[in-house]
């Protein structure tokens, strides 16, 4: 698929699709913030300043041990919000549990998406995610274990959601518009940290944390209403598309073999080289960026020595520039290709190079800056920002390879990102837990090695033609 291919000019901006991407666009941003909005609430939850301040004159509350953990919970005069006793280890656990959850559907439910359909999937996924966010304050009161559980929950129905997303463009997005739509969709993640990074600290000091959850799982609730009404499987079954663009997408897409028989050629998949680099520049990517997105408010809170309020704010800065750098690294992307500027497989690995390569330089920088205030923040902002440019490169890659199997591909596409994940928040608490400044020095250098590796990876064994076992002659058993 590295030419161009040819098709009609279809409607654009006020097409159906697009309002589909929009739509995705509203069901990624509320599951980030659901997703994330522990990792702004916990600074509260936890506030060991004001427990030290009320352990003298009262320690009402619930009482839930879990393991050698206590959950002891100490009412704020202000809010009426409780405040737990977890130390670093035990928020270790709670932060990665939902990893663990996304995990264990990531495969299979993007198996079972091209079979079912993806709209029931995504749709129940993200239904299960905002009513357990609604559940997360009450849980907490029970004890960590119930939020251990529930994260973990969380994270498979959110597993579920995020994995179908790509049995949706696989039949809806014309090859030269892949990278538009699916970065207009994407691009509500980094909207959406920004939202609850900005807003979580206003609402915990106005209202208290609980409300964080609640407003979040309540947005989660009213998105799935919008997305079992407005969106199908498929153009062909919509009833309000109109015929121009049903043929326009249909023309477009008509030179990829398709098939209902599901067959996944596992033994093709293993020994391809350009799918493991795909699965690398995923487990790369998602090294740093979980980093930043975990870390960030208790970083910026330490170093900079702010409260709950303005971390929350400084912290949601680097996703409003990787929202934009989104959208307008897929905008770029598509208007390379129209204009035959630059083949398919240059501009995926230009786009992967420079998501890799620049949040590295700025995590490198990092360290050698610390006293620098204003620098600081900048190349904070510049990580997300940058790295979000791989939405254009390998992240939708799979679509080129083996559109057939894309989503089942991006399950372990991101089931490779997860592992990264939880192995470098694991590796980051470890090495700050030593010594703060040359800790948080060794996990950016550690950083930036990894991404090296994932970019050296995909240039060399990147490819964007479509496999031979991902056309219709080739169906290899299980």
């Amino acid at each position: 698929m590295d030419g161009k291919p040819a098709t009609r000019k279809g409607p654009d901006f006020c097409s159906l699709r697009y309002g589909l991407a929009l739509i995705m666009h509203f069901s990624n941003f509320t599951m980030i913030t659901q997703r994330v909005s522990l990792s702004i609430a916990i600074i509260a939850m936890v506030n060991t300043t004001q427990q030290h301040a009320l352990s003298n004159a009262s320690t009402e509350g619930p009482v839930a041990d879990a393991l050698n953990n206590s959950s002891i919970s100490i009412k704020e005069s202000d809010t009426k919000a409780s405040v737990y006793q977890w130390s670093p280890e035990t928020q270790g656990i709670i932060f990665s549990s939902i990893n663990y959850g996304i995990i264990l559907t990531l495969i299979p439910s993007g198996y079972l998406a091209g079979i079912f359909g993806a709209k029931k999937m995504l749709g129940a996924g993200l239904l299960i995610s905002s009513l357990l966010t609604l559940f997360t304050p009450l849980a907490a009161d029970f004890g960590v274990i119930l939020v251990i559980v529930v994260r973990t929950v969380q994270g498979m129905a959110q597993g579920m959601a995020w994995t179908g997303q790509f049995t949706i463009w696989a039949k809806w997005a014309p090859p030269l518009e892949r990278s538009k739509l699916t970065t207009i969709a994407g691009s509500g993640s980094a909207f959406g940290s920004f939202i609850i990074l900005c807003v979580g600290g206003l609402i915990s000091q106005a209202l208290g944390w609980p409300f964080i959850f609640y407003i979040f799982g309540s947005t989660g609730c009213v998105c799935c209403l919008l997305w079992f009404t407005v969106i199908y499987d498929d153009p062909m079954h919509h009833p309000c598309i109109s015929v121009r663009e049903k043929e326009h997408i249909v023309s477009s897409l008509a030179q990829q073999p398709s098939s209902p028989r599901r067959a996944v050629p596992i033994k093709a998949m293993v020994t391809c080289l350009p799918l493991w680099a795909i699965f690398l520049g995923f487990f790369s990517h998602f090294w740093l960026c979980t980093i930043i997105l975990t870390y960030l408010p208790t970083y910026i809170s330490t170093l900079l020595h702010v409260n709950i309020r303005d971390s929350g704010v400084l912290s949601s800065l680097p996703f409003i520039a990787a929202a934009s750098c989104t959208i307008l690294g897929g905008q770029l992307a598509d208007f390379l290709l129209s204009r035959n500027l630059l083949r398919l497989i240059t501009v995926r690995k230009l786009f992967s190079s420079l998501g890799l390569l620049l949040p590295s330089i700025c995590a490198v920088a990092l360290p050698f800056v610390a006293s620098s205030y204003v620098i600081t923040i900048i190349l904070l902002i510049l990580i997300p920002g940058t790295s979000n440019l791989c939405d254009s490169g390998f992240i939708i890659n799979t679509l080129d390879i083996a559109p057939r199997y894309a989503s089942f591909l991006m399950g372990i596409s991101r089931g490779f990102g997860l592992i990264a994940g939880i192995i470098s928040s694991t590796a980051t608490g470890f090495l700050i837990s030593q010594d703060f400044e040359s800790g948080w020095r060794n996990v950016f250098f550690l950083s930036a090695a990894v991404n090296m590796f994932g970019l050296v990876f995909y240039v060399t064994f990147g490819q964007a033609e479509l496999q031979d076992w991902a056309k219709e002659r080739t169906l290899t058993r299980l």
